[in-house]
């Protein structure tokens, strides 16, 4: 019976632990050491034991593991039921701070390395395209004409200067500053352009402020692309219109070492699954080879 099978799993406090956590969010064997504040191989078996159950889900990237409680399935189902039971104890209270505090020196980590690298971040960006030009692509896919037009991790402004040929007023939204100072002295001269500092997942936009968006080679850096892709969502007028350029899944470890990915590529069945999630449609997909052994796939989706 599958409800022995996952009571079974979970009748031990560091695996109840474990789940508490997991819940919230997806972390690899490193940082949940961390959380836990316990040895690694202890770790390893407990969570091979809730993998096994179905309570948790392994999501397998080159060399690394990362891990989430499971998002489907009567294994989720459970989880919904006992989730409640979690919420008030102060141990798993405490667990879940600790979770956070992670996450947060995980995001400085990667803003602190944006900072490092603006200034080469054309030239790095540029080796990877290739001969691809996204920003021509890109254009292809955008409204003719728009009152509010936001690029969503802009980074140095690349997006920026398109989305200026098309719309009234333009919003440029990055956590790092120093890609943000550089954009500012391509636009400094442009009244028309807002560049806001911000994280990704809680945007400094108003509810339905945009028309049109655009997130290019982003979404792979952050720990949460479902929370950014629902920011979007909020930000978002019912009918605009979203474009995405990601990378798909791949095995270049060379991307995370080098260029700060957190996550190898995106599968496209689990973005499509995202933007539905997120409230939006898709209209079209698009695949670009590029360098390195990558690929380039552009999202049209429509809010609905």
């Amino acid at each position: 019976m599958e409800i022995i099978k996952y009571c079974k799993a979970l009748a031990d406090e560091t695996r109840a632990r474990l789940v508490n956590v997991l819940l919230e969010y997806e972390l690899n064997v490193g940082e949940i050491v961390q959380v836990m504040e316990m040895g690694q191989s202890r770790i390893s078996r407990h969570l091979k034991i809730l993998s096994d159950s179905g309570l948790v889900d392994v999501r397998r990237e080159g060399l690394w593991a990362f891990y989430r409680a499971s998002d489907e399935g009567p294994g989720r189902d459970f989880l919904n039921g006992v989730a409640s039971l979690l919420e008030d104890e102060s141990e798993l209270k405490r667990d879940r701070n600790r979770a956070e505090k992670v996450i947060r020196e995980r995001t400085a980590a990667t803003r602190q390395f944006f900072d490092e690298i603006a200034s080469d971040w054309d030239r790095m960006t540029s080796e990877v395209l290739g001969k691809l030009n996204l920003g021509k692509e890109i254009g292809k896919l955008l409204p003719a004409e728009c009152d509010c037009a936001a690029d969503i991790g802009c980074g140095t402004g690349d997006m920026l200067e398109l989305l200026s040929k098309i719309s009234s007023s333009v919003i440029g939204v990055d956590n790092s500053p120093k890609m943000l100072e550089l954009a500012e002295e391509r636009f400094s001269d442009d009244a028309r352009m807002s560049l806001r500092i911000g994280d990704l997942t809680h945007l400094p936009l108003r509810d339905w402020e945009a028309d049109c968006a655009v997130t290019s080679l982003v979404l792979h850096h952050l720990a949460s692309p479902l929370d950014a892709l629902k920011e979007v969502g909020r930000v978002l007028k019912v009918g605009g219109r979203f474009i995405i350029a990601e990378f798909d899944l791949h095995q270049n470890e060379l991307m995370r070492s080098e260029y700060g990915d957190r996550r190898l590529g995106i599968p496209q069945e689990k973005m499509r699954g995202w933007l539905e999630q997120a409230r939006f449609d898709v209209k079209s997909v698009t695949e670009f080879s590029v360098n390195m052994g990558l690929v380039v796939v552009l999202y049209e989706a429509e809010k609905k």
